[in-house]
């Protein structure tokens, strides 16, 4: 969310700095209601000031005008909350301003390639999807999971159960013992107060899993990424500078609705209700924000350069970036059955936006109270990754090779053989 104080200072450069966005905001409506609430706490104090004057004459004839003044007091304050809900409003959707570093562009066909790394599998055979390998390997069912709970979920079995949580738990102890992040087991529900901290609410509320708890008022959500429990641990604080900066990391299922999504990906793992995904979170100085995205995006890469998977990374173009961030790096890993690159990891810098909305701030080192920045990046999805290792560790009788980082996770196994 953005601070109407600067916003106030450089309104026409606030403006401009939103047409990399190309979206439709009522900036002269914004202006209008602004100057009006202005207007009105002025009136207002000039009001408290005139009765608070004849309060000390304690002339007993103005006691008439003094009841007037209250009222008009009354009817100013309740005007008052009104623009304040329709300031609040617009201001909470409207998206972070792009960083300077962001390309200009309208949608995923405008995001620029920054390198490729690793060596894509030179098959001599016809490379199977994922979800054929696990199929003929009797450890994914998709019917199974449609029969029980509905389309978009999936049941992992046997080997392939273990080898998901030997990625999960290979990609903790890298983040937590090399990489330097506290891991932390959140709730997997979050409040009302707490998504609209991360940008998920109001904007994205279709996407949302809401939950109806009978002993409580307020509306609860199913996580759709920890970075929404994990960066509101800071929520309604004034963290201590020595304090920062403060590194989280998850693994969590995650539930989303994929609005929007209909009939993309509809076969296999690739966008599911309901998946894992190991996350990053980084609490630091304003200052700090772009060095930290680059930190947290070589954890990530990091991990596929240990799995041997090979990928590209992105800098996505303003117009495919999320709601929250300021610069963002998509990384893609290498699917052999689609012959392309699939994201498996988005890593951003959200800036002063999700502080300001949280209200999560720190004092520099000249004691100036300031908010915080706020990062978060896929380190990796778990799901996605067992379908990058499924389809480029295949082997010509359908069986996989377990990648060598793995192996001690998963009890020595060389392979996943069909039986």
């Amino acid at each position: 969310m953005h601070d109407l104080r600067k916003i106030r200072k450089d309104f026409n450069g606030f403006k401009k700095s939103l047409e990399k966005r190309s979206i439709d905001i009522d900036f002269d409506n914004l202006k209008s209601l602004d100057e009006k609430n202005r207007e009105l706490i002025q009136k207002k104090e000039q009001l408290e000031k005139e009765k608070k004057d004849i309060s000390k004459s304690k002339d007993k004839s103005l006691f008439t005008k003094s009841k007037e003044i209250s009222s008009l007091i009354d009817t100013i304050v309740n005007e008052q909350k009104e623009i304040k809900q329709k300031l609040e409003k617009i201001l909470s959707n409207i998206p972070n301003v792009p960083h300077p570093d962001v390309p200009n562009g309208k949608d995923e066909n405008d995001n620029v390639e920054i390198k490729k790394s690793g060596k894509i599998p030179n098959f001599d055979f016809k490379p199977k999807s994922h979800y054929e390998l696990g199929e003929n390997l009797g450890m994914l069912d998709f019917d199974l999971a449609t029969k029980t709970t509905g389309s978009r979920f999936v049941f992992v079995k046997d080997k392939l159960a273990l080898l998901e949580r030997a990625i999960s738990n290979f990609m903790l102890d890298t983040h937590i013992n090399k990489n330097n992040y506290k891991e932390i087991s959140p709730p997997l529900l979050a409040s009302e107060n707490t998504m609209f901290g991360t940008g998920q609410l109001p904007k994205f509320e279709n996407d949302q899993f809401e939950v109806k708890l009978d002993d409580s008022n307020e509306r609860k959500f199913l996580i759709p990424t920890a970075e929404v429990i994990l960066t509101n641990i800071v929520k309604d604080q004034i963290v201590e500078l020595k304090n920062l900066p403060m590194r989280f990391v998850a693994s969590t299922p995650c539930f989303r609705k994929e609005a929007g999504s209909y009939g993309k990906d509809t076969k296999g793992m690739i966008r599911q209700h309901q998946f894992y995904k190991v996350e990053m979170v980084s609490i630091v100085e304003q200052s700090k924000c772009l060095d930290e995205l680059e930190r947290m995006t070589n954890c990530a890469t990091e991990i596929l350069d240990l799995l041997e998977l090979p990928y590209r990374k992105m800098i996505l173009c303003s117009g495919d970036m999320g709601f929250s961030a300021e610069k963002t790096y998509d990384i893609e890993v290498w699917l052999p059955s689609e012959n392309k690159y699939r994201e498996i990891s988005s890593c951003s810098s959200c800036s002063t936006f999700q502080s300001v909305r949280m209200k999560t701030r720190y004092k520099n080192a000249n004691k100036e109270t300031m908010y915080a920045g706020t990062l978060n990046g896929s380190g990796l999805a778990v799901g996605r990754t067992l379908i990058a290792i499924l389809e480029n560790y295949q082997q010509k009788d359908g069986s996989i090779t377990i990648p060598k980082v793995l192996r001690p996770y998963m009890n020595n196994f060389e392979k996943i053989s069909i039986k």
